[in-house]
């Protein structure tokens, strides 16, 4: 790489890397939180999840008006923004202010991270993408670690006093790094022809909104006549927004989703896969921290400590298997989905078998397996599926899969979360450690059956990719 492009990874790295840490942070925070704006429950949740939502709703609009007002502009309006509403988020006073301050960064978050994948197809050419993901891929899960073991850490340290208040303001200085090395991502000529559609900006951000809500909000209202309501008028609502997307088309305007992406069926194969993959990677962290932190009665610090081997492991591998897919193939993904569904299976046996016999921390070497095995396929998944679609699309491409990102990691979430909580209702009368037990054991066979249709999507693509060449 030359040295303008290393400036630009840096830049589009640290941009997955605040925007993912912001997202776990807040996990270990909650507690804080909760006493220091003495926040019920259902505040505390909405600071967590209403930056999942805000991040959501916007995606798709972010990548859009990367491809018309160039992608460097959309990086720099939207980690300034985010430096912004950190701030804001920081100095909150009241649970309002807070969440609605974390709507905003989350908002932010969306104009900035469709530029960080679009840049990388159009910074980089097919052999330097492929190692442009994998240090993505070892930012974000550094991010993972950093934002349950370096954000504990800043609650303790309590610098100035200032307690679960500098994991936002750490922002701030790191965004400003990102912004001056900004200044060398390179953007494809912008064509003059193309406009924002508002009205689809509306209906999609509506239709997303209505579709992620009750999936967020699941462990605060549970699923009822209203959420299946609000679920179905997303859906239809997103049908709308298609049916506006082809009149526009028709009529000659630009469209804010182009829909020629739906007939590329290897970029749709792509888009199913990393909406089941990313389906675990909220799931698994958030039933073992309450495993553990219900079961075994560690505290957050502790819990963090113990998943930090999975993200050690998914950084070695980041770096590793862009060597392997030179050497192997794709296929080299396909053995990455399988050995991440083995390593399930040794954790619910070890559980199963030993969860009571053994310490917590005896668990560390599967741990780091299954983050070493999940870093085998998240990343380079998504830029192999990227690399299926045209220059001029890259940006709404980009929108499409980060929205697929959040929908799938919503997703996973709740069911786990209900998963968990049958479970937990089911076995009353037991020990708690016992219970949580039997909860966890169960939540992974979502991991296993999810992962393994991820499996065979990919098997699909690999066939496919073959046939075309």
């Amino acid at each position: 790489m030359q040295p303008q492009q290393r400036y630009a990874l840096l830049a589009l790295m640290l941009a997955g890397f605040i925007t993912i840490f912001d997202l776990f942070v807040v996990n270990i925070a909650m507690v804080s939180i909760q006493r220091s704006l003495s926040a019920n429950l259902v505040e505390v949740t909405l600071v967590l999840v209403i930056y999942e939502l805000a991040f959501g709703i916007l995606l798709i609009t972010g990548g859009r008006l990367g491809d018309i007002y160039g992608r460097r502009h959309l990086y720099q309006i939207g980690m300034f923004c985010f430096m912004i509403t950190s701030i804001l988020c920081a100095v909150a006073t009241t649970p309002l202010i807070l969440i609605i301050a974390r709507f905003f960064q989350g908002l932010s978050s969306a104009l900035l991270f469709p530029q960080v994948y679009a840049s990388i197809r159009s910074n980089f050419d097919d052999r330097q993408a492929k190692k442009a993901f994998a240090y993505l891929g070892m930012s974000l899960g550094l991010a993972a670690i950093a934002g349950q073991v370096l954000g504990g850490f800043l609650i303790e340290w309590n610098i100035f006093n200032l307690g679960w208040r500098t994991i936002f303001l750490i922002n701030v200085p790191i965004g400003i790094i990102a912004i001056i090395c900004s200044c060398h991502l390179q953007d494809p000529q912008l064509k003059q022809n193309l406009s924002l559609d508002l009205l689809g900006v509306v209906i999609s951000g509506s239709g997303i909104c209505l579709f992620l809500l009750p999936i967020v909000l699941l462990p605060i209202w549970g699923w009822n006549v209203r959420s299946t309501i609000m679920l179905m008028l997303g859906i239809t609502t997103l049908y709308l927004f298609i049916l506006h997307e082809q009149h526009y088309m028709k009529i000659q305007r630009t469209p804010l989703f182009n829909l020629t992406l739906f007939k590329n069926y290897s970029f749709i194969l792509g888009a199913i896969a990393i909406l089941c993959i990313y389906s675990t990677s909220s799931a698994f962290p958030m039933s073992i921290a309450l495993f553990y932190q219900s079961g075994f009665n560690l505290n957050p610090f502790q819990a963090g400590l113990l998943f930090m081997p999975a993200s050690v492991g998914f950084v070695a591998s980041s770096l590793m298997t862009p060597k392997w897919q030179a050497h192997y193939g794709n296929r080299t993904l396909l053995i990455g989905a399988l050995a991440y569904i083995f390593s399930y299976l040794i954790l619910m046996l070890m559980n199963t078998y030993f969860a009571t016999k053994l310490s917590p921390y005896a668990l560390i070497p599967i741990m780091m397996i299954i983050g070493f095995t999940q870093g085998m396929i998240m990343t380079p998944v998504l830029n192999w599926t990227l690399s299926f679609v045209p220059l001029h699309l890259i940006g709404i491409a980009s929108g499409l899969t980060a929205t697929l990102q959040q929908i799938g990691a919503a997703i996973g979430a709740a069911i786990v979360s209900t998963i968990m909580q049958i479970y937990l209702q089911t076995t009353m009368g037991h020990s708690i450690l016992s219970q949580f037990q039997t909860a966890f054991i169960h939540s992974l066979f979502f991991n296993v059956i999810i992962m393994l249709v991820a499996s065979i999507i990919i098997y699909q693509l690999m066939r496919q990719s073959s046939h075309s060449q």
